[in-house]
């Protein structure tokens, strides 16, 4: 029989302890020791898969390309990096109810060639069902298991014999060596641990669904994501209909990409152009005040985004700073660069800011476009349609370069706008005749309201 013993593992790290300890010694984490007891049966776990190995020199390694699986979704393969690679472990994400499922089994569903296994531990086989039915799709090589121990989804893995592998979710999955309940720490490393040397003996891909915990932070142990080959997080708010598909780790692949998604009826829709959508309408908003066009990067991506603000004069005694999508304390930052640097008194004055499409926008080359948005409130003065604006506002009033201002340029002309607003000397060394949109440099924030407003 195999010895059971006790041990205390970190939640935060995945650290372990033959006892307990107040605060972790791995990270540091206090309170976060938990009891496990596992089971000792192999001691070297994972060595299994590289047992007849032999060491190589560099220059002997031949190296092959990936093959990949391509998705049928364009969003998807872009934020994996081409594809989904086989023999890979990948990671999926996100709050409940943000649609980490359907965005799987959309994919799924629609590819054709391969035999593909889909295990859920949440949902039945009915709900499955409806959710196909939702989304207007069907498929006769997709096969459903409602299972939950990890060693009856190995049998069915042996009998059906899939070229793909669905689990959804990990921490549901449970090992009947493993005297603990499901979602523990030496569960999922345990779940995740054996799903891999899978994957990489049997060179077939495996995609696991994976909660977030009330931080949002992938539940479980930090382990769980050096194990897997790829973390994607699904990110977005229930309130709005945009979610944004990000890599935060790719072995195969860039983490500066991400895709875009619009949560519709019958699934999740791809957002090509999102600049398109996210400027706004020029026909109602044309000639209203405090609002303007930035140009914001989300990762590698560069999209036109509408800022809108509202200044008023304070009803009560202590005026009311309100932001959505952007940070606080770095408006409250901006405003009193206005008031010191330019001269406008906004002290008691009403601040509201909002980021359009529900977006949570943390790039600096938003400050511009903010200042701008507030000043118009402010003046009652609208700023054309036809022009954007980019750039980091410092503490002095200065106007600093911004990262892919090219790449930034090109959105805004591919998109019609006319002029456009970029720091001073952000294009040294670069042919500005190539771009037929009419360029403003500015050096700070006086410059940029002067072109705006005079």
């Amino acid at each position: 029989m195999a010895k059971t013993k006790t041990t205390w593992f970190c939640t935060e790290c995945g650290a372990d302890s033959p006892k307990w300890q107040g605060k972790c010694p791995s990270c540091g984490a206090w309170n976060s020791m938990v009891e496990e007891k596992v089971t000792s049966k192999n001691k070297n776990g994972l060595g299994d898969i590289a047992i007849h190995s032999v060491p190589q020199a560099v220059s002997d390694i031949i190296v092959s390309e990936e093959q990949r699986i391509k998705m049928p979704s364009h969003e998807l393969n872009r934020v994996l990096g081409g594809g989904l690679v086989t023999g890979s472990l990948v990671l999926i994400g996100g709050e409940p109810g943000i649609g980490k499922s359907t965005l799987v089994l959309q994919n799924i569903l629609s590819i054709k060639s391969r035999r593909i296994l889909y295990v859920s531990g949440e949902e039945s086989a009915s709900q499955l069902k409806m959710r196909a039915d939702r989304i207007g799709r069907a498929s006769d090589n997709v096969l459903i298991a409602c299972e939950t121990s990890l060693e009856n989804i190995m049998a069915h893995i042996e009998s059906v014999e899939p070229q793909l592998i669905v689990i959804d979710s990990i921490q549901t999955i449970a090992s009947e060596e493993i005297e603990s309940a499901a979602g523990s720490v030496s569960q999922v490393r345990e779940c995740a641990a054996r799903l891999l040397k899978y994957a990489k003996t049997a060179n077939v891909p495996v995609i696991l669904i994976g909660h977030i915990n009330k931080e949002g932070s992938i539940a479980g142990p930090k382990v769980l994501e050096h194990i897997v080959d790829a973390v994607l997080q699904f990110e977005g708010d229930n309130h709005y209909m945009y979610r944004l598909l990000r890599s935060i780790k790719n072995r195969f692949g860039s983490t500066a990409e991400i895709g875009i998604y619009e949560m519709c009826q019958r699934g999740l829709r791809e957002v090509t152009n999102p600049s398109e959508i996210l400027m706004g309408h020029q026909e109602i908003d044309g000639e209203l005040s405090g609002s303007s066009i930035g140009i914001t990067l989300e990762g590698v991506r560069p999209f036109l985004i509408e800022v809108q603000a509202l200044v008023s004069t304070a009803a009560y005694g202590t005026p009311q700073r309100s932001v959505t999508g952007f940070d606080a304390k770095r408006m409250n930052m901006l405003l009193a660069v206005l008031e010191k640097r330019v001269g406008f008194k906004l002290g008691q004055k009403d601040v509201f800011l909002n980021i359009a499409g529900g977006l949570k926008v943390n790039d600096t080359a938003l400050d511009l476009p903010v200042v701008c948005a507030i000043l118009s409130s402010n003046v009652d003065m609208n700023i054309p349609r036809d022009v954007c604006m980019t750039g980091e506002i410092g503490l002095s009033g200065e106007i600093r370069p911004v990262t892919r201002i090219e790449q930034r340029i090109s959105e805004a002309e591919k998109l019609g706008m006319k002029k456009i607003i970029i720091p001073h000397h952000n294009l040294k060394g670069v042919d500005k005749s190539k771009y037929s949109i009419k360029i403003e440099e500015v050096g700070k924030v006086q410059d940029a309201f002067r072109i705006l407003f005079s």
